[in-house]
């Protein structure tokens, strides 16, 4: 409680003194001149104090009224003050810290508002010159000259050392302010990336599992459309497999927004599996029945993939066979797997004429398609390339570590 009250008094008075600047220093200069006309009045035991006190009055009166100079010309302010202070030493005032009060509050500042070589350079000339003051003093001849030197010395020398460590304590705290700050705004800069971030990925992986399961229950309905006069029994198989497609569709968007859903309470219901090549025989079953039949081979010897990896590789393969049945004409795609060293090529083609798939120019598809494969490949550490083939087709070839070399959050749903 008794801190608490005492730091807002301390902030009451920072504030007061910042907008009130003027008012401060003027009291501050009457407690000097007071402290000063004090000390001017002191002498050693039996020692008669020096008939000159209008002269030391006028003299302390002017450094005081220097000082209220001191924040914008510190170097005149104490040049000023040094000069009266060593005239009222010289005619034999005796010299205490109450005496040299105005000159160490000037050496303060001093030492406060400027650069070390500033400082150095009027500050050793003035102790110097106060020191020479007090040597040749009539106050204190029966004192050796060391004690009447050393005492003035640690006296000056104290406030340009409280002056620099306040000076050196305001730039660490600037310092530390402007590193906050700095913080704060790399914070909300981090945060919005990651928002984006976020915001892609959740719209890559519900365009590919929205954009999948609809075109191949378009090209479902389309087939069965076609067959059902001639073929009922075809025609009712493709129908069951269209229901099929499109309860896949549900749980994939289901288990997708469930995601988003989730909060962390471990009480939760516990979300479906990230689907992998494991589901490739799904994948190719539902094309069959949109009439494209699709081949899968495998080279090398298979290699468990981490769960990242495992998604991105089967979102690639479903888009590209996603592609074939929304904008190739192709019956047949081919689909090869091939595991190498630490890594895994999968490449994806149809037969169909040489328009690229998702309706773009050749050599340079353009389509969300593409480019979410190849954000899932590039957010892994892999590489992708999409285009016609020379002897007609498409051709989507990716390269995949087998462990990837970033973040598994951005290729897990």
């Amino acid at each position: 409680m008794t801190t608490s009250l005492e730091r807002r008094y301390a902030d009451r008075l920072e504030g007061f003194a910042a907008r009130h600047p003027f008012v401060i220093d003027l009291v501050v200069v009457a407690a000097l001149m007071g402290s000063a006309t004090l000390g001017s009045l002191l002498t050693l035991p039996g020692a008669e104090p020096p008939d000159q006190d209008r002269t030391s009055a006028v003299l302390l009166g002017v450094s005081c009224l220097a000082l209220l100079k001191h924040r914008t010309h510190p170097r005149v302010a104490l040049v000023v003050t040094a000069v009266c202070t060593v005239a009222v030493v010289a005619v034999g005032y005796l010299v205490t810290p109450l005496l040299l009060a105005p000159i160490m509050a000037a050496l303060f500042w001093l030492s406060n508002h400027t650069d070390r070589k500033t400082t150095r350079a009027y500050g050793i000339p003035t102790v110097v010159a106060l020191m020479l003051a007090a040597a040749f003093s009539d106050s204190m001849d029966h004192i050796s000259l060391l004690l009447r030197t050393i005492g003035p010395f640690f006296w000056l020398m104290l406030p340009l050392a409280a002056g620099k460590m306040t000076q050196l304590r305001r730039a660490y705290l600037s310092s530390m302010r402007a590193r906050a700050e700095h913080a704060e705004r790399t914070r909300e800069e981090e945060a919005r990336l990651r928002v984006t971030e976020e915001r892609m990925r959740i719209a890559r992986e519900l365009h590919d599992v929205v954009a999948h399961h609809l075109a191949l229950a378009n090209a479902q309905a389309g087939t069965a459309a076609h067959l059902a006069l001639s073929s009922p029994e075809q025609t009712r198989k493709i129908l069951t497999d269209l229901t099929g497609t499109t309860s896949s569709a549900l749980r994939e968007l289901k288990a997708t927004l469930g995601l988003l859903r989730q909060n962390g309470d471990p009480d939760s219901a516990p979300l479906e599996p990230s689907p992998g090549l494991a589901r490739l025989p799904e994948l190719v079953s539902a094309c069959a029945s949109a009439g494209v039949t699709v081949t899968v081979t495998t080279e090398g010897e298979p290699r468990p993939l981490s769960p990242g990896v495992d998604l991105t590789a089967f979102r690639i393969v479903q888009e590209a066979l996603t592609n074939v049945t929304k904008h190739a004409t192709a019956e047949a795609a081919h689909v090869r797997l091939a595991y190498s060293g630490t890594r895994l090529l999968i490449t994806v083609t149809n037969d169909g004429p040489g328009a690229a798939p998702g309706g773009t120019g050749a050599g340079h598809p353009q389509g969300f398609g593409v480019m979410g494969m190849r954000e899932r490949a590039h957010s892994i550490g892999g590489e992708l390339n999409a285009g016609p083939r020379p002897e007609g087709g498409f051709e989507v070839a990716t390269t995949l570590p087998l462990q990837p070399h970033a973040t598994e959050a951005d290729a897990e749903a």
